[in-house]
């Protein structure tokens, strides 16, 4: 099956990037939120992306212009009726979840295919809100979208073989490169990732450097692009709070158990980037 037309449901970051690199690459897309206010901001969050694209000289103004005029911005869920394939972008928490994949089920065509951006829940019990769950599988994209290069597409027990082929060539059409994992928590990624993040927590708490040397010491001493508590920043500490929670439910593994200081940052709302302040200071 071909995937012409894609609906996206939430309005965070990753809605609106996954957003920008379906309709940059010709697919017609439908945003939908909740609220009308915060679908139009998606909307502008996108024009504001691409504007700068224009700027500096890596979009022209003509293809600008197109990649707007396949984006639409809804409150209403029946509008992703046409859709060929779904993508859910919301809370990453399983109740809402599973409510918004029922509803999606009951009001999309037969034929679409219902995908969640979870970065670590278990998609299976997603797809058994359905009555296709042969037609649902995970498509995790990773923040930013659009610079970033990697698509897992996270394959439960009972999807079909065509769904993940499909979904494959809708990530590669995408200028994306897809890898593709069993429905395990964490996946590939952030499975790796996050007892490495985590335990950049137990450094600092511990008192063994500051968070700024940890930062330069990973950059400068593995060559990675980004310190472990800027990143924790981009993501978001709840974000990785709920990750880490997560995995400790599925591997009772130590090394995801999470950090107290994590704890206590998401309860002071101290969430990084999102909320202006996290392990670094944003609002200067």
């Amino acid at each position: 099956m071909s995937i012409k037309r894609v609906g996206i449901v939430g309005s965070g970051i990753m809605g609106s990037g996954i957003a920008e690199v379906a309709a940059k690459t010709g697919h017609e897309v439908v945003l939908r939120s909740r609220q009308q206010a915060t679908a139009d901001a998606m909307v502008a969050s996108l024009e504001k992306s691409l504007g700068k694209q224009v700027d500096k000289g890596r979009l022209s103004e003509e293809d600008r212009d197109a990649t707007l005029a396949r984006v639409s911005a809804t409150t209403d869920l029946a509008a992703l009726a046409e859709c060929d394939l779904v993508i859910e972008s919301i809370v990453e928490d399983l109740g809402p979840k599973k409510a918004l994949f029922n509803e999606l089920d009951q009001v999309c065509k037969d034929h679409t295919i219902l995908a969640t951006n979870t970065s670590t829940l278990p998609v299976v019990e997603m797809a058994m809100e359905t009555s296709r769950a042969d037609k649902v599988c995970g498509v995790h994209f990773f923040n930013p979208a659009p610079v970033m290069s990697l698509v897992e597409i996270v394959r439960p027990l009972t999807a079909s073989d065509e769904t993940i082929a499909t979904a494959r060539t809708f990530v590669e059409a995408c200028g994306k490169t897809a890898v593709e994992v069993k429905d395990q928590a964490g996946f590939i990624v952030n499975a790796l990732l996050f007892p490495y993040l985590n335990n950049a927590i137990r450094l600092l708490e511990q008192g063994v450097a500051t968070k700024e040397d940890i930062d330069e010491a990973m950059k400068g001493g593995c060559g990675f692009p980004m310190g472990p508590f800027a990143l924790l920043d981009l993501v978001g500490l709840d974000t990785s709070l709920a990750i880490l929670e997560a995995l400790y439910a599925e591997f009772r593994d130590p090394n995801y158990a999470a950090v107290p200081l994590l704890k206590r940052m998401v309860a002071a709302d101290t969430l990084g980037r999102k909320s202006g302040r996290g392990f670094y200071d944003y609002r200067r």
